[in-house]
């Protein structure tokens, strides 16, 4: 999973961030936080670094830890916190009485606003959430030929994807700027593309396709597909470093990428094609359905209902599994940035 490949870039951020504060309570935000096990992957891979790092040094022991789960209002933060006593129980286990307090907080609300009082964090993580947009971008016409980007996409469309994502990503980093310590550090992973010109995501063809399907048998109106659109926006690395500089407010210390398989296996990088470690297509389209839904249900339920959201990613499903026959593997590059604050 990307977490635990991005952990290299993360476990240097924090050391670095340990060592330069030595902090009484180091305050952390996963923003766009998991609503499962991932969530306290990342809060466990921290303290499990921070720990490392004092060990090394006798005279300073474990600090107090405040995360702080960041999500929209819609994110179901009652799973995470049922599960917190189970957390606790495993982090006595490794940790004993080395460990101080740890205390865990929802904090609702979109990133693309301030969450935290001014110079209050030390440290902010976000993983697969950045490549969502604060809204569809407003500058589209209703009649289009599908929900998103296309390689046949008119160039006022690209435009207007591009230019919401850059207003997006400036006022994220512009607020967490203010939220930061001087010297204050992220993490962040973005889903992307190779270059400005290389194809967009074909999950979103298929998910168009699959509406487009419905609206042929009258299971859906024109109107309401039509105006309809995908509130993302997957960048290229050239796209992140331009929004960066010119926001001003960060150094860009790292960049690493990182190709991940549709089905959720990175690729064997002594084996381009991952064939040993490849899912039939038939799991495949239901893996990628799945997680697909998980990401996109609320925004799409919302549009058109919940009476089709069954209907829809079957033939989702369908679809993956047919384009997995034919090309066999899938991939998509990963980006993993470390920030720090300018001082």
């Amino acid at each position: 999973m990307a977490i635990i490949k991005a952990k290299p870039i993360l476990e240097e951020s924090i050391t670095r961030l340990y060592y330069n504060f030595h902090p009484k309570c180091l305050k952390v935000a996963d923003l766009g936080c998991s609503s499962g096990p991932n969530a306290f992957e990342v809060i466990s891979n921290i303290i499990d670094i921070v720990d490392t790092a004092t060990s090394s040094n006798s005279n300073h022991n474990l600090p107090d830890f405040q995360f702080y789960l960041n999500d929209l209002f819609e994110n179901d933060f009652n799973t995470l916190f049922k599960s917190l006593p189970k957390f606790y129980k495993i982090l006595e286990a490794k940790k004993g009485s080395k460990i101080g307090s740890c205390f865990l907080n929802a904090t609702p609300g979109t990133f693309y606003k301030r969450l935290f009082p001014t110079s209050s964090m030390h440290f902010f993580h976000s993983s697969y959430s950045l490549h969502w947009l604060s809204r569809a971008p407003e500058e589209l016409n209703i009649e289009r030929e599908s929900i998103y980007l296309t390689s046949t996409s008119p160039m006022e469309m690209q435009k207007a994807y591009v230019g919401q994502f850059q207003r997006d990503l400036k006022t994220f980093l512009k607020s967490r700027s203010e939220e930061l310590v001087a010297g204050g550090e992220m993490v962040l992973t973005f889903i992307g593309r190779q270059n400005n010109t290389s194809e967009i995501r074909v999950t979103w063809d298929l998910l168009g396709s699959a509406l487009n399907d419905m609206l042929l048998e009258n299971l859906i109106e024109k109107a309401t597909l039509k105006s309809f659109n995908i509130p993302n926006y997957d960048p290229s690395m050239e796209e992140i470093k331009q929004v960066i500089e010119e926001e001003g407010s960060f150094i860009l210390h790292k960049v690493e990428t990182i190709s991940r398989g549709w089905h959720g296996d990175m690729m064997n990088e002594e084996d381009g094609n991952n064939n040993e470690n490849k899912l039939d297509e038939n799991m495949t389209g239901e893996f990628t359905a799945k997680y697909i839904r998980a990401a996109t249900e609320p925004v799409l339920k919302a549009h058109f209902g919940e009476r089709i959201m069954d209907q829809l990613f079957l033939r989702f499903k369908n679809k993956v599994a047919q384009l997995i026959r034919e090309i066999q593997f899938l991939e998509f590059p990963n980006f993993v940035v470390s920030l720090i604050k300018n001082a």
